[in-house]
Parts: C-alpha cells; sequence; structure tokens
C-alpha cells in the first residue's frame, strides 16, 4: 500500500512522493540510526542491519506484537516543521464522498459515511506526537543495537494510532476470519499501548481512503483485502 501524503492538494493523488524523514528520530528510540546522508542523491548511511532479516519472515502475530512495541517506542514528541495529522484527516474527511462518487460508489455506502465522520473525529482531537506512517513488516529489520529496528520513515506529526492500519492490511491474508482480524488489531494495540477505539477508526478511514486509491489507480487485490477488512472492523 502507497503510505499516507499528509501534505498533498488532494488525497486521491498518489502518496509514494512523500519525502522520507531520516533524521526525525534519535537511534535510541526504535528506529535505525543515521550515520551519514546525501539527501539530494537519495543516499543514506544507517547503522548495521541485517537486509535479510525483515519482521515479514516472523509468525503474524508474533510479528504484530514486535511492531506493536516499536511503535511504542517510536511515539516521541514530534519536532517542528512536519506535516499535520490533522490536515490529513480533514483532507480524507471532506474528499471521501467526492471521490467514491466519482468511481461510481464501488465501497458501501455506510462505509464511506462511518469513515468521513470517523476521519473528522479524528482531524479535531489529533496529537502532536512524531509518528512514522510507513511502518509495515517489510520495513522493520533484525539489528545488532537491538533485535528490531524500523526504517524508510515518513514522518507526521499526530498520533500513533495512525501506524496500525499499514500492519493491518499488508499480511491480512494470513488472518483468516474475522475474529483473527480483530485479534490482531487487539495484539498490535495492546504491544503499542494505543488508545483502541482511535486504532480501529483509524483502521477503517484509512481502509476505505485505499480501497478508493486502489481503485483509482488500478488496482484489484488490495482493495479486496479493504472489503475484508472493513467487513471485519466496520460493524
Amino acid at each position: 500500500m502507497p503510505p499516507v501524503r499528509a501534505c498533498s492538494s488532494s488525497a486521491s493523488q498518489a502518496r509514494t512522493s512523500w519525502p522520507r524523514s531520516p533524521r526525525c528520530w534519535p537511534g535510541t528510540a526504535g528506529g535505525a540510526r543515521l550515520q551519514e546522508a546525501s539527501l539530494g542523491d537519495g543516499a543514506l548511511l544507517l547503522e548495521q542491519l541485517d537486509g535479510g532479516r525483515a519482521l515479514s519472515g516472523l509468525g503474524l502475530f508474533d510479528a504484530a506484537e514486535i511492531a506493536g512495541d516499536l511503535i511504542r517506542q517510536l511515539t516521541i514528541p514530534a519536532p517542528p516543521g512536519l506535516c499535520q495529522l490533522r490536515d490529513l484527516a480533514t483532507e480524507i474527511a471532506q474528499t471521501l464522498r467526492p471521490r467514491q462518487h466519482a468511481l461510481d460508489s464501488p465501497v458501501p455506502a455506510r462505509w464511506v459515511g462511518q469513515a468521513t465522520g470517523l476521519a473528522a473525529e479524528l482531524a479535531a482531537e489529533a496529537g502532536a506526537n512524531l509518528v512514522h506512517a510507513d511502518l509495515h513488516y517489510g520495513n522493520i529489520l533484525a539489528g545488532t543495537r537491538q533485535p528490531w529496528l524500523a526504517i524508510d520513515p515518513k514522518a507526521i506529526a499526530g498520533d500513533p494510532e495512525l501506524s496500525v492500519p499499514e500492519l493491518m492490511w499488508t499480511r491480512l491474508d494470513e488472518a483468516e476470519t474475522a475474529s483473527d482480524i480483530c485479534a490482531l488489531l487487539a495484539a498490535i494495540t495492546h504491544a503499542a499501548v494505543l488508545d483502541p477505539a482511535k486504532a480501529r477508526a483509524w483502521t477503517i478511514v484509512r481502509a476505505v481512503d485505499y480501497w478508493l486509491w486502489g481503485l483509482d489507480h488500478g488496482f484489484t487485490e488490495d482493495p479486496v483485502r479493504c472489503h475484508r477488512l472493513l467487513d471485519a472492523l466496520a460493524r
């Protein structure tokens, strides 16, 4: 899934151009330590990591607990000058229905309505913590200083619950039932010490957002995963 892009003029635009933020986290906060950088060349020198051992290689629920613990470690006060989660949430709330209409309403209307309302609520209560907005299992590598470290951050100022949705759908096929999906959400939320209602809300909002984004960009499998995720959570 393309990571969120908080500073775009349209939530339906491609989000891969949002700049990486390698300097935001100190090396003691669950993120890989940056040794040197040539950002103009797109080159980073990180501390020693095992590129052949990502968290995607562990069992789903073991990986979910480790990822949740990293969310907790990565939650520190945000530095100034970052994109704001309240702006992203407001943009999503304002654009979901127009995007749904433009695609001939592929998402059940009740889910679009629920996601729109939740996005507005999330915008109104957005926090000011540093959030890794591209935290999936492939972006967590085995380290030497710590057993697991996050890489490739896209930073936003807001709530750590935003990190949950991508951890839900990137391995959703391994959660065979609706009960498994709910258990996966609970495992991540518990390990990260997050607000369960807010984690669920962000997962619903981003699943609808990504469903529409995926259809608009010709994706086929990912909208199906979003449908399964919403069917389990948006009740």
